[in-house]
């Protein structure tokens, strides 16, 4: 079996979608960067790969077995044993997972560029190793979990705020106050205002959720900051974001 050894790794926790996994260039001061000791380093499968990267499901049990206890991470200049963890490759692109004792991939993390090129030189001229999926659930997308299409292109504070603004727009559905659609789809587009009032809540609710779920402008930032205005969860999460790119922004200055 292959090791790496001395890998910095930037946990994402309880992600099943692969774009919230942030590539080293979004990677923040304020994430909590740890240092792995030893880990195995398998060649799989692209099925598997994007079945670990893309999804959130039990893996192979066969694949458990053969990296129970092989990984190593230093805290406090001590060496502590992980149950489950392991850098998987396709050849093509590279992910670490960390099952925290479970049989899914709770905590993902990319890789710095340097480590991920050590990996292709390491796999190279070798096949991938054979792991069956024993059970798997189709993955649906929806509004909480939208397709990595419609996250194409976007920075991590984009993707934030995007999913912020669907998390407004689900409740805002499920509300008692359905009649504040029509409210919210003429903010996003005033000039349809004729036309809206003539829509059923459901109408006005579907044309909503169409004009905002592609993309990312201006527009779906505003509209963003006025749905979760007197929300103090939702207020939490765009605050965050939009200090994280202030102090980004003072820092170049």
């Amino acid at each position: 079996m292959l090791y790496m050894h001395d890998l910095w790794v930037n946990w994402f926790e309880g992600e099943e979608n692969g774009y919230n996994v942030c590539r080293f260039h979004e990677w923040r001061k304020e994430d909590g960067i740890e240092l792995i000791d030893q880990i195995p380093l398998i060649l799989i499968s692209d099925e598997l790969f994007n079945f670990i990267e893309n999804d959130l499901q039990d893996l192979p049990a066969s694949l458990l077995q053969d990296v129970h206890r092989k990984t190593y991470m230093k805290k406090n200049q001590e060496r502590h044993t992980v149950e489950y963890a392991a850098v998987v490759t396709n050849g093509k692109d590279v992910m670490v997972f960390d099952t925290i004792g479970y049989t899914l991939p709770v905590k993902k993390s990319r890789l710095i560029p340097r480590q991920e090129r050590l990996v292709f030189e390491m796999v190279q001229g070798k096949e991938p190793e054979h792991y069956l999926i024993e059970e798997r659930v189709l993955k649906e997308h929806h509004i909480l979990s939208l397709a990595p299409t419609k996250m194409s292109g976007l920075t991590r504070r984009e993707r934030q705020l995007k999913q912020l603004l669907m998390m407004a727009l689900d409740q805002l559905k499920q509300s008692d106050h359905p009649e504040e659609i029509r409210y919210w789809l003429t903010e996003w587009n005033p000039a349809q205002y004729p036309t809206i009032k003539q829509f059923s809540n459901d109408e006005a609710w579907d044309r909503l959720y169409e004009g905002t779920c592609n993309g990312w402008s201006m527009a779906h930032e505003e509209l963003c900051k006025k749905m979760v205005k007197g929300q103090p969860f939702f207020e939490t999460i765009w605050q965050g974001e939009n200090e994280g790119v202030s102090q980004h922004m003072k820092s170049q200055n």
